[in-house]
C-alpha cells in the first residue's frame, strides 16, 4: 500500500497539522506503507509568495517532518518542485478534466463567492493536487475533511481516464480521514488554522507557546462554579495530549467547580509540552546539521521521480505520444 500527502509551505506548522497529517505519516510508517510526503511548494504560487518566506517556510518544514519521526529510509521526503512531472501530468489530464469538476472545487467556489480575483492557478489548483495523487499511484491520501474533496477529484479524472483508454492506467485513490483528529480545535473554539490566527505551534519559542495556550478562548463561568468539560476548548484539546485517566480527571475537576480553566491551560500547558519534548530536541539538532537535511531532500527527489518518471512514460503510450524520450 502507498502513502501519499503534501502540505503547503505557507507558514508555521501548529499541532492541527500534526495530529491530522504527520502524526498518521508515522502511524503509516510503523504498519510499513510506502510513504511519499512531500512539501507542496508549486501550490503555493497561486497567492504570489515572498520567494524568502516560500524558501524559508519549505525548509522549516522538512525540519518538522524529520522531527515529527519521518524515517528517510522509511518514507520518501521530497519537494513538489523537484518533480517536473507532475505539471507534465497535470496538462495531459486537464484534457480528460470538465471545466464543471473545477468549478466545483471548494478552492474556486469560495473566491468566486468573495468576489476576489482568481488566477488560473488557483483554477486549476486540484487539477495538479490530481496530479500529485496519481503520479505515484497512491492507494490512499491522509486528509483533512476539507481536503477530502480534492481526493474525490483526483478519483473522477482517473476513472475518467481508465475508462476512456479501457486500462488500469491509475490507482483509485481512497482517502483516509481519522474521525478522532479530523478536525483540531484551534484557541477561539473554530477549527485549527493559519487563516484564522488561531493556532497552537509546537515548534515556537518558549514563551509564545505558553502564550498561545493560554490565551484560549473560555466563557465567563466564575472559578468556584461547575463547568461542562464538553463544551470546554481546552479540555477538547488537551483529550488529544494526555492519558484517560488525565482526561477523567480534568473532566471531574471541572464539573466539581473550583477548578478554572486557568488551572485548565496550565495542566494543558505541561502535557503538550512533555509530548512535544522529544520532538523539540531533534528538531534543534537537525538545525545544526544542514547538510542531512539536504542530503535526505536530494535522495528524496531521485526516488520520486523515478517512479514519476515511469507513470509519465505508460501515460504517454496510453495516449499515443510516442515521440518522445521515454518511449
Amino acid at each position: 500500500m502507498r502513502a501519499l500527502s503534501g502540505i503547503k509551505p505557507t507558514g508555521t506548522l501548529h499541532i492541527g497539522n500534526y495530529l491530522g497529517a504527520a502524526k498518521q505519516f508515522e502511524m503509516m510508517q510503523s504498519k510499513n506503507y510506502e510513504g511519499f510526503y512531500f512539501i507542496a511548494d508549486y501550490h503555493t504560487l497561486n497567492s504570489y509568495p515572498d520567494p524568502s518566506a516560500l524558501s524559508e517556510n519549505t525548509w522549516n518544514i522538512v525540519l518538522d517532518y524529520l522531527a515529527f519521526g519521518l524515517d528517510p529510509l522509511k518514507s520518501v521526503i521530497f519537494l513538489q518542485s523537484q518533480v517536473p512531472e507532475v505539471v507534465e501530468l497535470a496538462f495531459i489530464l486537464g484534457n480528460y478534466t470538465p471545466m464543471g469538476l473545477l468549478q466545483r472545487a471548494h478552492s474556486y467556489k469560495d473566491k468566486t463567492a468573495k468576489n476576489e480575483v482568481i488566477n488560473v492557478g488557483l483554477f486549476y489548483y486540484p487539477l495538479l493536487m490530481s496530479a500529485d495523487i496519481l503520479l505515484y499511484k497512491s492507494d490512499v491520501v491522509p486528509v483533512g475533511k476539507d481536503q477530502k474533496q480534492h481526493v474525490e477529484i483526483a478519483r473522477d479524472i482517473a476513472e475518467k481516464f481508465n475508462l476512456h483508454y479501457q486500462k488500469d492506467v491509475f490507482v483509485l485513490p481512497e482517502p483516509y480521514i481519522p474521525e478522532d483528529v479530523a478536525i483540531v480545535p484551534g484557541t477561539d473554539g473554530r477549527k485549527m488554522s493559519k487563516s484564522y490566527e488561531n493556532t497552537i505551534e509546537m515548534f515556537s519559542s518558549s514563551k509564545d507557546f505558553k502564550k498561545q495556550v493560554m490565551g484560549i478562548v473560555t466563557d465567563s463561568t466564575p472559578l468556584e462554579d461547575p463547568k461542562d468539560p464538553e463544551k470546554c476548548t481546552v479540555f477538547d484539546i488537551y483529550k488529544l495530549f494526555a492519558s484517560k485517566p488525565e482526561v477523567d480527571e480534568m473532566a471531574e475537576k471541572l464539573r466539581a467547580g473550583g477548578y478554572g480553566y486557568g488551572h485548565a491551560k496550565k495542566d494543558l500547558l505541561e502535557a503538550m509540552k512533555e509530548f512535544f519534548a522529544p520532538m523539540r530536541e531533534k528538531r534543534a539538532e537537525l538545525e545544526k546539521n544542514p547538510d542531512f537535511v539536504e542530503k535526505v531532500l536530494k535522495e528524496g527527489g531521485e526516488k520520486a521521480r523515478t517512479v514519476a518518471i515511469e507513470t509519465i512514460k505508460e501515460v504517454k503510450k496510453t495516449v499515443g505520444l510516442v515521440g518522445n524520450i521515454y518511449c
